[in-house]
């Protein structure tokens, strides 16, 4: 790694952390060249602003997280297994780059003045949104997913269970757990849905260990 790309990973990483600590509004450049000692120049040698320097963070977790999905479904042929590879790609994008998904959860619902309007933070998350929803829309047109419901629907359900897992982790990760068999879990549920199956045709994985749901880690007080 060169001395300019360790630079500006540098400063990436710091102002990822104050941004996650205090907030975009509430950090400021100081802030962020005192972490990554380096000096005032330096900052804006690699980013026009502080506004640039967060458009570059969400810009990121945005692309690097379509691009981890779209490999994810490549790696499957059938829907079901595109969704379960998308899906444990995604708990494990988030595990990895904890502070990275807060900051970009909370940019998309923040107040107009909260986060720079040129981040473009909500566009740039709705194309994962977009990609979700155009292989649901290649399972309705395949004949595996129900024509009653239209593509965006679907992808609305299957986001909506994916999201507050991962919510739930952001906020509380000590009684969430995000791994495959979370994953599968999502899928299974999203495809065959919750009512009561005849004998033999649910597609529910079987949990391991206790019979808490997989994915819930639940503290005592949870449980009463």
């Amino acid at each position: 790694m060169s001395d300019k790309t360790e630079t500006r990973r540098k400063l990436l990483m710091a102002a990822l952390k104050r941004f996650a600590q205090k907030g975009y509004a509430a950090t400021s450049v100081r802030d962020i060249i005192t972490a990554a000692r380096v000096s005032r120049p330096v900052l804006y040698y690699y980013f026009k602003s502080k506004a640039d320097l967060y458009r570059a963070l969400v810009t990121w977790a945005a692309e690097e997280r379509l691009r981890l999905m779209r490999e994810a479904a490549s790696r499957a042929t059938t829907l079901p297994g595109q969704l379960k590879e998308l899906c444990a790609t995604v708990f494990e994008f988030v595990q990895a780059n904890r502070e990275l998904m807060r900051v970009a959860f909370a940019s998309a619902l923040a107040a107009p003045g909260e986060v720079p309007r040129e981040a473009d933070c909500f566009e740039k998350g709705w194309q994962s949104f977009e990609f979700l929803r155009e292989l649901l829309e290649k399972g309705r047109k395949s004949g595996e997913l129900d024509s009653h419901y239209d593509s965006r629907e679907l992808a609305m359900g299957f986001a909506g269970l994916m999201h507050m897992h991962v919510l739930l982790y952001l906020v509380r990760p000590e009684i969430m757990r995000l791994d495959r068999s979370t994953a599968e879990t999502i899928v299974n549920l999203f495809l065959s849905g919750a009512a009561s199956k005849p004998a033999g045709k649910s597609l529910k994985v079987k949990s391991k260990g206790n019979h808490q749901q997989p994915g819930l880690k639940l503290k005592p007080e949870f449980n009463q």
